[in-house]
């Protein structure tokens, strides 16, 4: 009988302790967190062109890059590079213009998608504080000194 009513006990502080875990459910991570756009590998230069000041870029599958999106090249050892894509593309194939780096032929190219901003969120820009210059709209500049 007494051990009958021992493992009473220790099944009722048993179950008594695991319910505890239902009166405070756990705190679940916010799903609905902003998520950093991830970059994603899109391609890779399949040629740059003589002058160093466009680039060819074989895509990796359908080309959802919009034009004038900022794309970064990675080649070995870990040399990178930036690009502008400009828009203009044929099969699999799209051009980018080079804006900073020394791409070459088979670095791979990923794009950053950046989420636009909402007016008056820290990340955007805000007109306080900006000051035009000194120019702007009067539509005439100041008269330079002639050399004689």
């Amino acid at each position: 009988m007494k051990r009958a009513l021992g493992w009473m006990m220790v099944t009722a502080a048993a179950f008594g302790l695991s319910s505890c875990s239902f009166l405070h459910p756990e705190k679940k991570k916010d799903d609905k967190k902003e998520k950093k756009p991830q970059s994603k590998l899109v391609g890779r230069i399949a040629s740059v062109s003589s002058d160093q000041k466009f680039v060819m870029i074989q895509s990796y599958g359908q080309w959802e890059v919009t034009a004038g999106s900022i794309l970064t090249t990675q080649g070995p050892n870990e040399r990178v590079s930036n690009l502008r894509c400009s828009g203009e593309k044929l099969g699999q194939y799209a051009a980018a213009d080079i804006q900073a780096g020394l791409p070459a032929t088979g670095d791979a190219v990923f794009y950053n998608p950046v989420a636009p901003s909402k007016p008056g969120d820290a990340s955007s820009p805000s007109q306080e504080g900006f000051t035009p210059s000194l120019n702007s709209g009067s539509g005439s500049s100041p008269q330079l000194p002639q050399v004689p």
